[in-house]
């Protein structure tokens, strides 16, 4: 048996049998989800390391427990290396997850009530950026903006003149489901016009940022937050950059305004991401994921499909599904049953409500770490198409399900880490 399994099987054979079954569906599904990557090993490594056991409340140099040396190493070396990697005068590491980031940003300049401008959920923004539903929209006044019905890209002189009339005293640039270049140096001219801070969300662009792929929101912006999963392909977690004048209001915000010990195991994973985004093996990924994306929405758009705004510039876009007769929902059950896994999306102006929707969303940045080029993104466009313009039909389920897994086997994850033992196992997920 794999060291890895032995102590987990012997100590709660359910969790790892759980584990096993992710393990495996990793392993023989086409994920297509925008947000999700596949961290290395040492990532994981680090994760599964034993700074989990270590409390270390405050920041290197300043903690509130002792025995802290080992740890204040790794939290310098990430502190350091995110700078670096971003030319950011200041960061904070600590931040759990994005929402987390950027709840510590509006917590350090805004008062409940103040009244923010961000990107319609609809649109492509996110929870955090003010929906209803979230901490974000009940705290403060939203005002939001979007994309030109005709264009489906971002207005800039609708924000422009919206900013204008509500002087909002924060903007927000980001998106989680905008498939276009962001133009940050205009939100920051019409931030300095109002007199507005400037925050951008780069959660999803993050490693298409740091490898010069996507322009970097660092220059023009008081705050950037960002996550160190989705294309940066490390841990899940959160980090904030920001101007030099901010970061003591940043530091206490996030401790001990609103977090308590950091997560040490984390904090070395985003350091060991942040380093492997500084390689020339990484720029290279990136710009292929944006190549895969490219490819993978023209084949589809050569399909019949109609992708939101035209196309892509990024690592994900919007299929609108309204001409194939399926909700959102609707495709994405049916490809996730033949192996293909993406997530159900609101387009703009979309009739439908979040729990149906009419589009849905695809992304690259998984299927390149897996080694895939543009001749799958042809085949995975072709899957796609097969399964949905014959829904329903299980005949095209199962012939689907079958070209996955040799796609899938032709690119395997993990090679040696786990021994492939998921499968002995389980046997294979699918009938």
């Amino acid at each position: 048996m794999n060291a890895f399994w032995k102590s987990l099987e012997e100590v709660d054979p359910q969790i790892a049998w759980a584990i096993r079954g992710e393990l495996q569906r990793e392993e023989e599904r086409l994920i297509l989800i925008a947000s999700e990557n596949y961290a290395p090993r040492a990532v994981l490594e680090a994760q599964g390391s034993i700074l989990t056991n270590k409390y270390a409340e405050g920041y290197p140099g300043h903690r509130y427990y002792g025995g802290c040396q080992w740890v204040d190493e790794v939290e310098k070396l990430a502190i350091e290396r995110a700078k670096e990697l971003f030319g950011a005068e200041h960061a904070n590491v600590q931040p759990l997850s994005g929402s987390i980031a950027n709840m510590a940003v509006y917590f350090s300049v805004l008062k409940p009530g103040d009244t923010i401008m961000t990107m319609d959920l609809a649109h492509g923004g996110h929870l955090s950026h003010g929906a209803k539903v979230n901490f974000s929209g009940k705290f403060y006044r939203v005002i939001t903006y979007g994309v030109n019905r005709g264009t489906e890209l971002l207005d800039y002189d609708e924000i422009h003149e919206l900013a204008k009339k509500y002087r909002p005293k924060l903007i927000v640039a980001g998106a989680s489901s905008y498939s276009r270049i962001i133009d940050f140096s205009i939100f920051q001219q019409i931030a300095r016009e109002i007199g507005a801070y400037i925050m951008a969300d780069m959660a999803h662009i993050a490693g298409l940022v740091a490898s010069g792929v996507h322009p970097s929101p660092v220059p023009h912006c008081d705050f950037v937050t960002s996550t160190t999963h989705k294309t940066l392909r490390g841990p899940r977690g959160g980090f904030i950059l920001c101007k030099r004048k901010f970061a003591e209001d940043i530091d206490k915000t996030v401790f001990p305004g609103i977090q308590g010990g950091p997560f040490m195991h984390q904090i070395a994973a985003k350091a060991i991401c942040f380093k492997e985004a500084m390689t020339e093996e990484f720029r290279e990924y990136q710009t292929q994921v944006v190549k895969n994306a490219k490819r993978l929405a023209q084949a589809l758009q050569e399909r019949g499909f109609r992708i939101v705004s035209g196309g892509t510039d990024t690592h994900m876009f919007l299929v609108d599904l309204a001409n194939k007769g399926l909700t959102g929902k609707e495709a994405e059950e049916a490809l996730e049953r033949a192996g293909i896994t993406v997530n159900k999306n609101l387009i703009p102006f979309d009739p439908r409500g979040a729990n149906v929707t009419s589009g849905i969303r695809i992304g690259t940045p998984a299927v390149t770490t897996r080694g895939m080029k543009e001749k799958e993104m042809d085949i995975i466009a072709s899957l796609i198409a097969e399964l949905i313009e014959g829904y329903p039909s299980e005949e095209v389920e199962k012939r689907v399900v079958k070209k996955v897994l040799e796609l899938c086997e032709a690119f395997p994850l993990y090679k040696g880490h786990f021994e492939n033992e998921s499968k002995a196992h389980l046997g294979r997920i699918f009938p």
